[in-house]
């Protein structure tokens, strides 16, 4: 149940789309699926969207996985089914049921739900609340919820303005005065900028709100329909849009988060090695754009039994410190520096070692004098004495993966390691 401020209730179903491949964050979606990437030093990316639906008061929630889940369903289990966090309700990972007349993995979004259509007709809510789980920000939905309801809107599309040069990036909205939806235009440079600013598009999150009627008969009839690529921006929206359907644009802007400053809404897509170490950048300024220490919007996670970080030695060239960084439980600082980066859980950086600019993943082991620079460290790296990263761009292009801004990615080790704390 949700309550909102015309202190209505309302049955809302969650739908979490988190079966994506990722393949633009490669190499670390190389065993894992995007949702499950790690963010911020304990968290993953799918922690955002379901504390958002947490902290909301929607705790009926169906995660809808596909390629490489293990890592998440294990995270969803230890996290999210098991963590405590939910008295009465559930957060349940469903695989792909292979539904379809071809018996196949999900063809497109609108497929994905379609194959689950039975868990909306057996719950029977008012609304069913339909999410990606590939984006870092915060959203009240209650907010959204109480502007669809007023609306008595068949659908509403969370949409946030983004400049025009990324419109091929993003299914633009075209909405009249009153944010109803005119039109919807997937992926098109050429689709129109917000009325009265030329530089902006009103892009969709990819998050909708469907009455359960709309939504139902939309799914059977994209299902019939042949020439359907059977996804929700390329077929589903356009058609009720041109069906003249009560659909509307929800700005992202005007959301309310309680505990935080209005008008500060954050959201990034991370689909990119680049937007993924820009976004966990964001985390470790002195007033950082996201702000993870909001009490009143808490953001969770599965609960680990690590150890406080550490950091010992005070002595010239071998004293253990963090400048503007975030380090997570169960690291040791043994005499190393760290600056402006995110540390993952269970790191040890030894004494004369260097991390700056960067994100290192869990359990990662950074040796002695061992510089690393603007790189990002999967989990389990060992980092030999001496070695650098970060430093000699052509020489890292030989042996990990760099970017075109010079990011350098190390992929996570395979050796022998803890099972018990160690995640993929």
């Amino acid at each position: 149940m949700i309550h909102n401020g015309l202190a209505m209730r309302l049955r809302v179903l969650g739908l979490i789309l988190a079966g994506g491949k990722g393949t633009r964050l490669y190499p670390l979606t190389k065993e894992r699926a995007k949702p499950a990437v790690p963010f911020g030093g304990k968290y993953r990316i799918v922690d955002f969207v379901l504390s958002n639906f947490i902290n909301s008061g929607i705790y009926s929630i169906y995660v809808l996985t596909q390629f490489r889940s293990q890592s998440l369903l294990q995270h969803l289990s230890e996290g999210w089914q098991s963590g405590g966090i939910l008295k009465n309700q559930f957060i349940i990972p469903v695989p792909a049921q292979m539904r379809s007349p071809g018996e196949t993995w999900y063809q497109g979004t609108a497929d994905a739900i379609y194959q689950n259509i039975n868990l909306i007709e057996q719950a029977e809510p008012h609304v069913v609340a339909i999410f990606g789980a590939d984006h870092i920000y915060r959203m009240n939905l209650a907010h959204m919820i109480e502007f669809h309801e007023n609306l008595n809107a068949a659908c509403t599309i969370a949409a946030i303005p983004v400049h025009r040069k990324y419109a091929h990036e993003f299914g633009v909205i075209e909405t009249g005065d009153d944010n109803r939806v005119l039109n919807f235009h997937e992926k098109n440079p050429d689709a129109p900028h917000i009325p009265g600013d030329p530089t902006q598009v009103f892009a969709s999150m990819g998050n909708y709100l469907f009455s359960t009627r709309t939504l139902l008969k939309a799914l059977h009839e994209d299902a019939a329909d042949e020439n359907s690529t059977h996804d929700f921006g390329r077929d589903i929206l356009p058609k009720l849009v041109a069906e003249q359907q009560a659909i509307y644009a929800y700005d992202f802007q005007t959301n309310k988060i309680p505990g935080e400053p209005p008008g500060e809404a954050y959201w990034r897509d991370v689909g990119t090695i680049d937007a993924y170490w820009e976004a966990n950048m964001d985390l470790r300024a002195v007033k950082p754009a996201l702000n993870l220490y909001n009490r009143q919007w808490p953001l969770r996670t599965s609960s680990y039994a690590d150890p406080p970080a550490k950091f010992t030695f005070d002595e010239q060239n071998r004293r253990g410190e963090a400048i503007d960084s975030i380090v997570s439980g169960g690291c040791i600082l043994s005499g190393g520096k760290v600056k402006n980066s995110i540390i993952g859980r269970g790191v040890k950086i030894h004494a004369g070692a260097s991390v700056e600019d960067s994100v290192i993943l869990d359990n990662c082991d950074i040796g002695r004098r061992a510089k690393v620079r603007r790189a990002i460290l999967d989990k389990n790296v060992r980092v030999p004495e001496d070695a650098t990263i970060g430093y000699d761009l052509e020489s890292d292009r030989k042996l990990y993966h760099v970017t075109e801004t010079g990011i350098v990615v190390v992929e996570g080790a395979r050796t022998p390691v803890d099972i018990s704390t160690v995640f993929v």
